[in-house]
């Protein structure tokens, strides 16, 4: 494989990546070029194509499922097909993962958010806080935290939302991210929210510890990955423990996740050699 390359933000884009992108390349040797995700020009020439970091994407989402249209036209090879990149941009995959039989955080869909779809969620899943996120998005964009009496923000009010029961071990333990590279399992992490924050994100003050996966979260991450499309090259996959002691999809990232290499044992060999892999 001669060239790849790596779709990034544009350079004005709000977080440091230039750092993670260059960490990518020197684990690639160095093959791997950078073109910005929404302004990429013409791809053909490279071998492979990573959009691992295409952050921001969530933000013009009819720009992106347009670019996903021309590059499928036109044939390139992404690291996880093109046609997984579009199911997995909106979160609505989560209710295809459920009917598979995949355990997710009890979840329901507001097509045009209003304080009604809040009110029957809440009677619903019998909790008086809530979590609304837009069914595109990235980073926590437009995701709140919703008491009993907090009025609906005007930014996603009657927007696509998805709306699940604030999950309380987020807070008591965080939330576990699992990590595989061509199927096969590579490292954990715990992601843990600041006091009284429910976001982990590094943004909003989120810290990330290494551990070793419970046997339940492997087995539910594999179940996922069973039930999604693929071939994967890379995936992460968020979970968080329920207060029955069983563990619940967040989230299944196939388009431009975080890897946390730094906490692969092996500092990202398994990633590389998934890339690199001819097939």
């Amino acid at each position: 494989m001669d060239r790849l390359c790596i779709l990034t933000p544009d350079p004005g884009y709000e977080e440091h990546w230039q750092p993670v992108a260059e960490r990518y390349r020197a684990l690639l040797g160095g093959i791997a070029e950078l073109a910005t995700w929404n302004d990429a020009g013409d791809l053909s020439g490279f071998d492979l194509i990573l959009p691992l970091m295409a952050w921001g994407y969530q933000r013009d989402p009819v720009h992106w499922f347009h670019l996903l249209d021309v590059w499928e036209a036109a044939g390139l090879r992404f690291a996880n097909p093109i046609a997984t990149l579009r199911w997995n941009t909106n979160k609505d995959y989560l209710f295809d993962l459920e009917e598979a039989g995949v355990a997710i955080v009890p979840s329901q869909l507001a097509h045009r958010l209003t304080r009604g779809d809040v009110d029957a969620a809440r009677a619903a899943f019998g909790v008086d806080t809530l979590v609304i996120k837009p069914t595109i998005s990235g980073g926590a964009d437009g995701t709140y935290r919703l008491g009993p009496n907090d009025p609906i923000p005007f930014d996603v009010l009657e927007r696509e939302m998805l709306i699940q029961p604030l999950m309380p071990m987020i807070a008591r333990e965080g939330e576990f991210s699992l990590f595989y590279f061509a199927g096969q399992f590579s490292h954990a992490i715990l992601k843990i929210p600041e006091q009284g924050d429910f976001r982990v994100q590094e943004q909003f003050g989120g810290r990330e510890v290494t551990v070793d996966a419970p046997v339940a979260a492997l087995n539910l991450a594999e179940a996922a990955l069973t039930a999604a499309p693929g071939p994967l090259t890379y995936a992460r996959v968020d979970m968080v423990r329920g207060e029955d002691g069983e563990f619940y999809l967040m989230e299944l990232e196939l388009i431009e996740p975080s890897l946390f290499l730094d906490h692969a044992s092996d500092g990202g060999a398994a990633f590389v050699a998934a890339v690199l892999s001819p097939s």
